[in-house]
Formats: C-alpha cells, structure tokens, sequence
C-alpha cells in the first residue's frame, strides 16, 4: 500500500493556534514509561531531551514516573522531599503498603496519565477498567508485532493489511504482551506513536489508528557548540585517528588526511537496522575506489553492542605500539632539541650529522621493528562469544572485507558503547559522532531514528531511509535533502539489491566530494537543527494533552478539531548555490512532478560542470539567514515566552473508538524555491 501525505494535517508552523488559555495549576501530569532514569533505548532519550519544555509548561505539577533501580537513583535522580502536601501523602500511604515508592488531594485536580509503550500499558488499562477519573495517553515508539515480523525477512511493508495478527504474535510467543499492548492503544483517551510509517503500521496492527503523531525531538541546545561545530569536528576527529593508528599499526599505508570516517550505531538488530545492507554497499565501494584508483580510504565503524568476554588482545597492543611510537618520538626529539638549543647559544649553526647519535637510531629501530606484524589488522575490537555465528562477522567473511593493504575500505566492527573511560577508544558516543564524517543507517524497521537526528544536530551528514520515520519527516520538510546533508535511501519501492546499489551510487559520490565541499555540507546540516529542536516538536505532546483533556473531561475542556490547509507550513528550500551532492539522492521514490525533474535535470547539468572550490556563488550568512526566515518561531512558542502557561480552549471530539485523522507535521503543497 503507498504511504500517501493526508492533506489534513499542517506542517510545525502551520497548526492552528490556541485562543484561550488553559489553567494548568489544577492540572497534573504523569508521565509513565519503563525507560524513566533507566537507560534501555531511544524512549530513555525522548523522556530525557523532552522533560525541560515539559516542565516549563506544567511546572511542579509535571511528574515523571519510572522503575526504581539502585544504579539509576545513583546516577540519575536527585532525592527531594515531597513539594506538596498531597503528594507526601500518596507517598507515605504507598510506602506503608509495600511499595518503593492517587495523588490524594482535597482540590481534585485534572489528571493527565500518559504513558509510553506496552510495559506501561497495564496502568492506563487499570485507570480506565476502574473508572478512575484521568485523562489517558499511549504512545507506541515501536509496535512489538512490527519488530518481530520485520526481523524475520518478511515483506513487512507490502503486506501489512494481509497479516492474521493474533496467529503471528502467538507464533512469536509475544501473544500476551501484543495483547496488553493493543488494549493500551485502544483503552486510551488519545492515541499517539513517533511517526506517519508508524501510525499506519499501528492502524494495521493495533486495529486503532493513531490521533497524533508526536514526532521525536531534541534538546538541541545540548548538542549545539554555536560557531565552534566545525572545530569540534576537527578535534573529534584527531581522538579518533589516534586510534586508527593503533589499529592499523603495521598496516598504516593510507593517507589519513585523505581518510574519511563512516559509521552505524544503534541496537544490534541485523537487518532491521540495515547493517545487512551497509556491509555490502561497502563492499561495492571498495570494488569502485580500487578500480579507479582512488587516493580515498574509508573507515567504517559498527558500534552495536553484542556479547564479548573482553577485549581483542590484538587491538590493545596496537594501542600501546602506537603510545610506545609516540613516547620514543618524544625522547628522541627533547634529545634533539636540547642539542640544537646548546649550539645555538654558542652562536653556531648545528652540524646535523652529529644531531642523533648510534643510540638514538638503535631507540628508533626497535620501534619501528615492533610495528611490524604478519596478520592483517583485527576487524573485530573484541572477543566475541558467538564469533562462527555472528551476522556481521559472518557477512566480512563472505565479501571478504578483511583490512588488507589493497582494500579502499577498511571495517572496525566495535560491540560495546563508547565511553569516555574506555582503554581502547576513549571517547563518548558525542564526541565520536562529531569527529565521523558520515552516519549511514539504511534501515528497513526504524520507527523514528534518533541516531541520525543526533548528527543533524552536530552538523554531520546522515544516511536515512524512507522507512525511517525521521527520514520521512525530514523529506517532507526539506526540498532537497541531499543538499542539506540528508541523504534519503529508497527501500520502500526499490528492490534490495537496488537499494544496495543507490546506497553504493551515495557512499561513491561522497568520497569524492573535495574538502571545501563537505564544510559546506555540514555548515547547511548544522543550521537544520531548528527543525528538530522540542521548542518545536514538543508542540504535538501538548496537542495530544489537551486533546486527552477534552476526551476525559468534556464538561470542563473542550475541542474543536480545524482542518489544515494544504498551503500552511514551510518547505527548506533548495540551497542557492551548487549542492555539493550526489545527483542521485534528490528522490527516494519514483514519484515525482515535472517541475522537479527539470529542476533535476538543470542541476545534474550544474553539477556536471564541477563544483569550483573558488566559486563565491556560495554565502553561508545569505544562505542562514533564508533558512531562518523559513524556520520562523509559531505563535505558540512567542507566546509561551511571555506567558510560562499554554492556552486552549477545545471542543468535544469523537470517542477513542473512533478516532479522527492522525495529525501530524507534513508538507505544503506550495513549496518555496530559490
């Protein structure tokens, strides 16, 4: 079934606005989810990123609900006294009756339950069985149904309306939590998930669809380093050469100043992530770079956690060859600089044949003696458990991507998370990102994608796909994603194959971008952070709030539903200048209008001409200062700066039963073009 735009809903800047204020000081809210202080997944991130703008909104009213883990309180959770009377109470009755830790207040106040994912689910189930007076929410980050089939090889998308969605989850053994899953969907006030894929999959296979759709945002000033990214960049990337020098020690025949950085990361889900489709394109990209004779090398990390017993011994020692490289560089060079500051205060000129003597040469010959070795740098930094069954060592050992001299393309497969504290590569998962030049997540299952969102923000291009819900969001705001450094893979109307070869033509067509060429695509991905920032996306959380409110309490909340206008929002527009990007990345789909192939067309021809380093037809200010124009602030935020409450004044809606049409930010119609 095509995945259609519904011209009923606006994009950020184009819902409607809120005329009446909405009273939240007899309002609160509880937000609910396993990932509370308890890093699991991308749910943890969303909870994390999103709870300043919550808050702001609903003040000490605004709680925040989760599993009670030692390790999390340690680290995570600032022990408070109660700030309210009525909240001590609950949390003096609930310790008397066994628990770690309603709210019972004489004033009675709106309750707001919204609660996040199936683990949850069992609370707003209870509310609604026991008739307890709350305004609920659910919100699926991913269907459970969903990730199993996708994981299975199936045709998942194609056939979504044909699966016997009782007879799969019970093959799976996932009967009773796809069940407690899908009576939270339809128990629920409003109804929500992360993105427009995702609610047609939950429509298909939770039988409800979704009200909303919330897409998933960050703190984006959190990631900002304002004028500084570029630098950042730069030093990111000298922490992880270093590394790349240990590793490769013996083997070190590429050009590092020529050497670019790839990456995947994320969950270790094989083919839902697409690293299936990524180790091929690279093997494809090796074959390319070799046979034209490319001065180009490229790194390819995989950071997806998996089961080791410790590190390769191998990639330590490369570590300490190359701290030992370094510390015998630096005695040999104090030696020589103590000479040549000793001749010169005599006042003559060093004789250069007696600068190193017999002792130094014998230092650096052991050096260089102890950099040599046999084997081929390890692909893998540690020991796995299950090295003969692996999937991704498994698939290195079918195209033969072994770290060799002749190979173009060198692979780190490292199955752990970075961390600052690590002895083998010491840096955080913010840090590596920054110092990579390219993240490619090709994958087939993929809710939302936060990892690309994570390098937008740092202003390091991405590779996305059009089953991802960020790539689909990100294609409907932008006019040229490429251009901007999003780079949109088809897998949902190309062939696998096809798609391996579309993400080869990406992966080809990046490495031969010059220098200049890639600071100017990361200045344009940088500047495309606005979009993702919660200022804006937390919009929908507060929309799905009042909607619940309106539900639950008719008599006092009420709702009126608009229907958008196909004209409102905002498209970034093309960039004016030459898009420093491959060609065939302007369309992840086959359908398009006219007026966009002849604009293809005329920019293939630009394009064919080279992109002069010397040009001045590219101004970063000009070209800032249009996309500011573009990203402009909604009323609701302007507002919200003056006033710390939100407003609304709603109208009753259908019951939960029969849910309107999904909202949720898409394009215009009418795009703007420079």
């Amino acid at each position: 079934m095509p995945l259609s735009r519904s011209l009923s809903v606006s994009s950020l800047p184009g819902l409607e606005d809120w005329e009446d204020e909405l009273d939240l000081d007899n309002a609160v809210l509880f937000e609910v989810a396993w990932e509370v202080a308890n890093k699991v997944g991308g749910i943890y991130t969303v909870l994390q990123t999103k709870a300043k703008v919550t808050g702001d909104e609903w003040g000490d009213n605004y709680y925040l609900v989760g599993p009670y883990t030692e390790q999390g309180v340690r680290t995570q959770v600032e022990l408070l006294e109660p700030p309210t009377p009525a909240l001590r109470k609950t949390l003096d009755s609930m310790n008397s009756k066994g628990c770690k830790f309603w709210a019972q207040s004489d004033e009675k106040p709106f309750i707001v339950g919204h609660f996040h994912e199936w683990l949850a689910g069992v609370g707003l189930c209870l509310c609604r069985a026991r008739k307890l007076p709350v305004a609920t929410i659910f919100t699926t980050h991913a269907t459970l149904l969903g990730r199993y089939l996708c994981a299975g090889a199936v045709d998942f998308y194609n056939n979504l309306e044909n699966f016997n969605v009782d007879k799969e989850a019970g093959e799976r053994q996932i009967y009773h939590r796809y069940c407690m899953e899908r009576a939270a969907a339809h128990c629920a006030h409003v109804f929500t998930t992360v993105s427009q894929i995702t609610a047609i999959e939950a429509q298909h296979l939770l039988k409800r669809k979704p009200d909303i759709v919330t897409p998933n945002g960050l703190n984006v000033k959190k990631f900002s380093a304002m004028h500084e990214f570029q630098n950042l960049h730069a030093q990111s990337k000298a922490r992880i050469q270093e590394f790349v020098r240990g590793h490769f020690y013996g083997h070190l025949d590429f050009n590092l100043d020529k050497t670019l950085y790839f990456f995947i990361a994320g969950r270790y889900e094989f083919s839902n992530k697409g690293a299936d489709v990524f180790l091929e394109a690279l093997a494809r990209l090796n074959y390319l770079l070799r046979v034209n004779g490319s001065e180009q090398t490229v790194v390819a990390f995989f950071i997806m956690p998996a089961r080791t017993n410790n590190f390769n011994v191998e990639t330590l020692k490369g570590q300490a060859v190359r701290k030992q490289l370094w510390d015998t560089a630096n005695t040999v060079k104090e030696k020589f600089g103590r000479k040549l500051y000793e001749s010169l205060l005599v006042g003559s000129l060093p004789d250069m044949n007696k600068m190193l003597d017999k002792e130094d040469f014998t230092m650096m010959k052991r050096a260089i003696f102890a950099t040599q070795r046999q084997s081929f740098p390890p692909v893998c930094t540690h020991n796995m458990l299950d090295d003969s069954s692996d999937p991704i060592l498994t698939t290195i050992r079918r195209i033969g991507l072994f770290n060799s001299s002749a190979d173009r393309v060198k692979v780190i497969f490292h199955p752990e998370f970075l961390s600052s504290t690590s002895p083998l590569l010491p840096v955080d998962y913010e840090e590596f990102v920054r110092g990579c030049h390219l993240g490619v997540f090709p994958s087939y299952y993929e809710p939302w994608g936060y990892t690309p969102a994570e390098c937008t923000v740092m202003g390091i291009p991405s590779i996305s796909t059009n089953l991802s819900g960020f790539g689909c969001f990100m294609e409907e705001h932008i006019a040229d994603p490429s251009a901007y450094g999003i780079y949109i893979l088809d897998r949902r109307f190309r062939s696998l194959d096809d798609s391996c070869t579309q993400l080869t033509s990406f992966l080809y067509s990046f490495c031969q971008q010059s220098r200049r060429q890639r600071i100017v695509q990361r200045n344009r991905t940088e500047r495309l952070s606005d979009l993702l920032d919660w200022k804006y996306l937390g919009r929908y959380y507060m929309f799905a709030r009042h909607m619940a409110l309106a539900r639950a309490f008719p008599d006092h909340f009420t709702y009126e539903p608009h229907d958008a206008d196909a004209t409102q929002g905002f498209r970034y527009p093309r960039p004016a200048s030459v898009p420093p990007s491959p060609s065939l990345s302007r369309h992840s789909s086959p359908h398009q209008s006219e007026g966009e192939e002849e604009e293809e067309g005329e920019e293939n021809g630009n394009r064919s001409s080279g992109f002069d380093e010397d040009s001045e037809r590219y101004n970063e200010e000009e070209e800032a200062e249009k996309d500011r124009r573009n990203i402009r602030a909604p009323e609701w935020s302007r507002r919200a700066s003056a006033t710390k409450r939100g407003s609304v004044d709603t109208a009753p809606s259908s019951s939960p039963s029969t849910p309107s049409e999904p909202l949720s930010p898409a394009s215009s119609l009418g795009e703007e073009r420079n």
